[in-house]
């Protein structure tokens, strides 16, 4: 590669190009499918799109503004488990192939914010397995180690984007598929909270812990994404409304959690056993204290993923292809999904009431941390290895993987170290929903302090750009009503020019009440420390005047006051007089307004 295009691979300098004039969408799309040709490995797109028409579509871009798109003219792969019109949705099995008449949510938005398609990549068949050798159409090669497997399901995608093709990749993650191919090829992966992302449009593994991933070569790069990708869509059930906040400063004190000593399972792999402790240190090194938790309740979670009865929504994608056409199906696919049809009702309640108790345990351990960080896998295998024992390899690759969305978390797989052997080694921040940004705000300042170069071309990372942190003269604001985000008044608070932080909730410390208003909204009252609920909250950031403007507007019986957040920060917010709850509905038990007024709508 020359040297002009060292400079033009990440999703940020490509739109800063095409801003300033130096390449246009059109020489970037077409640049994108020489390498393809180049790249000479027909395993990693299933279908491309017609080279000319997606030129043509870049060169529409000309007559758009480029700062209001901001995905201008960026290349991008796509699984081939999501709709995208024009092409083929196979799910790599050519029998279960159609073609969709419209695109998905995810694609739409990608496409509005003027992403170009590429083409459909490879994958494990129906997004099951972690390996990418389970696939009619070919096995990709790892483009950082040729004997290595992809890793999978989302193999096209990462490799896509390791090998330069793309700078920009669609995955999908049910157990890991968005995690484990990063690590196996030296990027990023951004497993979002569930339902952030619609999966409208999406061929389903298990509807219930299904999400669209991203991979890319920086954080940055991947939160640009989510940033278009993310909000909720009507189209999807499943779908949540998650305010998503912006990336910010690293924190001045950081908690993370690491497990109790001896609880990590290598697999007599040493050097990726080293490779964690070296990532460890690189975390002290960068401010953070580590705290340890117990590691055996998420283990036991993860063995509930296909031990119980979740293999019965993967069964119930291809139950009627199996019944008409079972040898479409990849035997190790048939193998795994067939069991899904032997389970009970009661083994499937039963499961529940187990994985509900878990998820209150794994509450608790971030009560104590603001994240985790594990390996992204423990050790890494090849092809060779796989196909001579491709169902306990796959399932050793998810040991710190497929508890993930049981336990509704969401996180970000971060290269961390490059073996001796030539293998990759990454490390992935677990944390509750919702804290998308926060993972990537303190993920981002490791990955630039690994000094590794991106993907596999040994292209050296770009400068960390400085965050929007809030201004020196800025005032955060909590808020736990009708000023949420899409809720009644939130117009005030963007009116103001206010700007979302983040999503967080308060101490055990307070009772939150609905009071008679209109429109409805809720008091926030404090009591004994302890003694009440974490009420969840979204900061805010304003400037002085702002916060004058907007404080003297409150009406009675609410004021401001200083409320005390679950990490021990405190910030201006909501309160409400005493007197003013004496005939008001307690709602505390609902953690927050939003949850009370989602449970009211289905009255």
């Amino acid at each position: 590669m020359d040297e002009a295009n060292h400079v033009t691979e990440t999703v940020a300098a490509i739109v800063a190009a095409h801003r300033v004039g130096t390449m246009t969408p059109a020489q970037t799309v077409a640049r994108s499918y020489q390498r393809i040709r180049d790249r000479g490995d027909p395993a990693i797109f299933i279908s491309l799109r017609d080279e000319k028409d997606a030129i043509a579509e870049a060169a529409r871009l000309a007559a758009k503004d480029p700062a209001q798109l901001p995905l201008c003219g960026v290349p991008v792969a796509v699984k081939d488990n999501i709709d995208a019109k024009g092409l083929p949705t196979t799910a790599a099995c050519p029998a279960f192939s159609y073609v969709p008449s419209h695109d998905s949510t995810a694609i739409a938005k990608l496409r509005a914010a003027g992403a170009i398609i590429i083409g459909k990549t490879n994958l494990d068949q129906f997004a099951t397995g972690l390996v990418g050798v389970r696939s009619p159409y070919g096995i990709p090669r790892n483009p950082l180690r040729d004997d290595l497997v992809p890793g999978g399901s989302s193999s096209g995608s990462a490799i896509a984007v390791s090998a330069g093709l793309v700078p920009l990749a669609l995955g999908t993650d049910t157990a890991g598929s968005g995690r484990v191919p990063a690590m196996l090829n030296n990027i990023v992966g951004l497993k979002p909270s569930l339902g952030l992302i619609s999966t409208a449009g999406l061929v389903p593994a298990c509807r219930t812990l299904d999400c669209i991933s991203v991979f890319s070569l920086t954080v940055d790069d991947a939160m640009t994404a989510l940033q278009v990708l993310a909000g909720p869509d009507a189209a999807d059930p499943f779908s949540r409304n998650r305010p998503l906040a912006g990336i910010t400063a690293f924190p001045a004190t950081l908690k993370l959690g690491v497990p109790k000593s001896g609880q990590l399972i290598f697999f007599g792999d040493r050097e990726s056993e080293k490779a964690y402790g070296e990532a460890c240190r690189r975390w002290q090194a960068l401010g953070a204290r580590l705290v340890e938790f117990d590691l055996e309740p998420f283990y036991e979670t993860a063995r509930l993923l296909y031990e119980g009865p979740w293999v019965a929504e993967r069964y119930l994608v291809i139950r009627d292809l199996l019944a008409s056409a079972p040898d479409a199906i990849h035997p190790v696919t048939r193998e795994i999904t067939a069991a899904g049809s032997r389970l009970t009702a009661a083994e499937t309640f039963s499961a529940l009431y187990r994985l509900q108790a878990l998820r209150r345990v794994a509450e608790r351990t971030f009560a104590e941390c603001e994240a985790i960080v594990l390996p992204t896998a423990p050790t890494v295998y090849s092809t060779a290895q796989v196909l001579a024992n491709p169902v306990e390899l796959n399932s050793r690759l998810g040991t710190y993987t497929n508890f993930v969305n049981l336990l509704d978390l969401c996180g970000l797989a971060l290269p961390a170290a490059m073996r001796p052997d030539g293998a990759p080694f990454g490390i992935t921040l677990l944390a509750p929903a919702g804290h998308d940004a926060q993972l990537a705000s303190i993920g981002r300042a490791f990955h630039a302090d690994t000094r590794l170069p991106i993907g596999s071309n040994a292209l050296p990372q770009p400068p960390l750009a400085a965050p929007p942190d809030t201004a020196h003269d800025e005032i955060p604001i909590a808020v736990v009503g009708a000023h949420l985000s899409g809720m009644a008044l939130n117009g005030e608070l963007t009116a103001l020019d206010a700007r979302l932080l983040e999503e967080t909730v308060t101490a055990p410390d307070y009772k939150l009440y609905a009071l008679d208003t209109t429109p409805p909204k809720p008091g926030m009252l404090r009591v004994e420390a302890g003694a009440g609920r974490a009420i969840r909250l979204e900061l805010w950031a304003m400037s002085p005047a702002a916060f004058g403007t907007f404080v003297a507007a409150i009406p009675p019986p609410l004021s401001i006051g200083t409320i005390r957040l679950a990490d021990g920060r405190e910030a201006k917010g909501f309160i409400v007089e005493p007197v003013a709850i004496d005939r008001a509905r307690d709602i505390s038990a609902y953690g927050g307004w939003r949850a009370f007024m989602a449970e009211k709508a289905k009255a």
